[in-house]
C-alpha cells in the first residue's frame, strides 16, 4: 500500500461531510415517509406497500451492493476508484429521487408498477452512489484518529439532513401543496423532493471536487472477486457489522417511520397543544400541531444527538470504538422501551425521552461507519489484501436489508392491528396500541439483539492500535 500524509485538512472533512448531507436527504426521507407516503399519498394497500419495500429492498440489498462493491474495487480513473461514482451519478440519483416521490394518475396496478420501477432504480443509484462514497472515507487515510474525526464531520452533516427531513418536511408537504388532502399531499412533496434533488446533485459534486484518495493499492495487488468473498466469508467482524448494521436499521426504520402514526393517533392532541404554545412564538409557520409537535419532538433528539457526535471521539479514542458502542446502544435503547410505559398525556416526558435517546444514540453514530474502516483495516491486516468497497458493501447490503424490513414491517404491523389509511374517524384502541408498539417494544429488540453481538467482536481498543501500527509499517515498505 501506498500512502501520502495521513491528516485532513478541515475544508476536505466538510467537502467529504456533504457527500453523506446529500444521500441522506434521499436516505432520511426513505426511513421517515417511505411507510407513509405509499400507505398515505400514493394511495397503496398496506399488504402491497409492505410487499414492495420488502422485497425491492432486500434484492437491493443482496444483489445491488455486493456487485456494486466489486466493480467500485476494480474501478480503475485518474480521480481513483471510489470518487468518480460519486460524480458520476450525483445528476441520475437526483432525478430517480423525484420521480420515486411522485404519484401518477394511473389505475391500481399501473401505480404498483410504477412504484415497484423507481424504488429499485433509486435504491440501485444509492448504492451505485453511497457505497463507493463510505468506501471513500476507508482510503482518505489510514490514521484511527482522523478516521474518527471525519466520522464525526460526516454525521454532524447527517443530522442536518435528518433534522431537516424529521422536522420540516411533513410541514413543508403541507404548505408546497396547498393543504392536508390526498392530492395536495402528493403535489406538496414532489416539490419538495425538487428542490431536495438539485441541492443534493450540488453537494455531490462539491464532494467530489474536494477529496481525495490516499491510500492505493500496491500495482501488484490483483485479486478476484471469488477470493475476496472467501475474505469476507471467514472474516467474523465483518460477518458481525454485517448483521448490526441490518439489525440497528431495522430499529431506525421502523421507529422513524411511526412516529408520524403516534402523533396522528396515540399523543394526547389537547395536551400536546398546551405544551406546544411556548414553541409557536418561534415557529409560527408550522401549519398545525401535530406538525409542530413531530417537528419539536424529532428536533429535540436530532440537536442533542449532535452534542453526542461531536463528544464521540474522545470516547472513542479514550476506550475503544467497541466498548462506547455497546455503552452508547444499551442506554439509548432502555430510552425506546420506556416508551411502552407513557401514557397519551404526558407529552413533557414523552419530549425528554426522546431528547436523552437522541444524545446517546448519537454518541454510537459515527462510530458504526468507522468500524467498518477498521474491518477493512483487517481484512488486509490478515490477507495482505485490500478489498475496501466490497468489505463497505456490508453497511450497505445491512442498512438497506434493514430499511427494507423495518420500512415493511411498519406497513404490516399497522395492517395487522388493523389501522386504516386515510380514516376520518379516529381509530381502533387496537390500532393505537399497535402504534405505541412501533415506537417502544418492536424496535427495542433489533438494537438489544445488536447489542448481544457484539460482545463477539473482536476488534477492541488493543487490536486497533496493533492493527494501525502493522499496516503503518507494511505500508513504508
Amino acid at each position: 500500500m501506498n500512502s501520502t500524509s495521513e491528516k485532513l485538512s478541515v475544508l476536505e472533512k466538510v467537502g467529504y461531510s456533504l457527500g453523506d448531507l446529500a444521500a441522506n436527504l434521499v436516505f432520511q426521507t426513505l426511513v421517515t415517509w417511505i411507510s407513509y407516503y405509499y400507505l398515505n399519498i400514493f394511495g397503496l394497500k398496506s399488504e402491497h406497500a409492505s410487499l414492495l419495500t420488502l422485497i425491492v429492498g432486500l434484492v437491493a440489498a443482496f444483489v445491488f451492493n455486493p456487485v456494486m462493491g466489486a466493480i467500485a474495487d476494480r474501478t480503475k480513473s485518474r480521480w481513483g476508484k471510489f470518487r468518480p461514482w460519486i460524480l458520476w451519478t450525483a445528476v441520475p440519483l437526483g432525478v430517480v429521487s423525484l420521480l420515486a416521490f411522485k404519484t401518477p394518475g394511473f389505475a391500481y396496478e399501473g401505480k404498483v408498477i410504477y412504484a415497484v420501477i423507481t424504488y429499485a432504480l433509486l435504491l440501485l443509484l444509492y448504492a451505485a452512489n453511497n457505497l463507493p462514497y463510505s468506501a471513500l472515507s476507508g482510503v482518505i487515510t489510514g490514521d484511527m484518529k482522523e478516521r474518527n474525526s471525519l466520522s464525526s464531520y460526516r454525521f454532524v452533516a447527517v443530522m442536518f439532513a435528518q433534522f431537516f427531513v424529521q422536522v420540516f418536511m411533513y410541514n413543508f408537504i403541507i404548505k408546497a401543496g396547498g393543504g392536508e388532502s390526498i392530492e395536495q399531499k402528493a403535489i406538496g412533496i414532489s416539490k419538495v423532493m425538487t428542490v431536495l434533488a438539485i441541492i443534493g446533485t450540488v453537494m455531490l459534486i462539491i464532494c467530489f471536487l474536494s477529496t481525495k484518495e490516499r491510500i492505493v493499492p500496491k500495482p501488484e495487488q490483483k485479486s478476484s472477486v471469488k477470493e475476496d468473498l472467501k475474505d469476507l466469508v471467514h472474516n467474523k467482524p465483518w460477518v458481525i457489522m454485517l448483521i448490526v448494521t441490518t439489525l440497528v436499521f431495522i430499529t431506525l426504520a421502523m421507529k422513524g417511520g411511526s412516529y408520524v402514526y403516534y402523533f396522528e393517533n396515540f399523543v394526547n392532541k389537547a395536551e400536546l397543544t398546551s405544551f406546544l404554545e411556548p414553541f409557536k412564538k418561534f415557529l409560527p409557520t408550522f401549519e398545525n400541531d401535530t406538525s409542530l409537535g413531530l417537528g419539536v419532538f424529532n428536533g429535540g433528539g436530532i440537536l442533542v444527538g449532535l452534542i453526542g457526535i461531536m463528544i464521540s471521539p474522545w470516547f472513542t479514542n479514550r476506550y475503544g470504538k467497541r466498548n462506547v458502542f455497546m455503552a452508547s446502544l444499551f442506554i439509548s435503547t432502555l430510552f425506546i422501551i420506556f416508551f411502552y410505559f407513557f401514557p397519551p398525556q404526558s407529552i413533557a416526558v414523552i419530549f425528554g425521552a426522546q431528547i436523552l435517546h437522541g444524545f446517546f444514540y448519537g454518541i454510537s453514530t459515527p462510530i458504526l461507519w468507522s468500524m467498518i474502516a477498521d474491518v477493512a483495516d483487517y481484512s488486509e491486516w490478515k490477507t495482505n489484501r485490500r478489498a475496501t468497497a466490497i468489505i463497505f458493501s456490508a453497511m450497505m447490503v445491512g442498512l438497506k436489508a434493514g430499511l427494507s424490513i423495518g420500512s415493511s414491517l411498519v406497513s404490516w404491523i399497522l395492517g395487522k392491528y388493523n389501522y386504516i389509511a386515510n380514516s376520518t374517524a379516529v381509530q381502533s384502541d387496537t390500532a393505537i396500541h399497535g402504534t405505541k408498539m412501533l415506537v417502544s417494544i418492536y424496535p427495542a429488540i433489533p438494537f438489544l439483539l445488536a447489542l448481544a453481538l457484539l460482545f463477539f467482536y473482536e476488534i477492541n481498543k488493543t487490536k486497533e492500535l496493533q492493527i494501525e501500527a502493522d499496516l503503518k509499517q507494511r505500508r513504508k515498505v
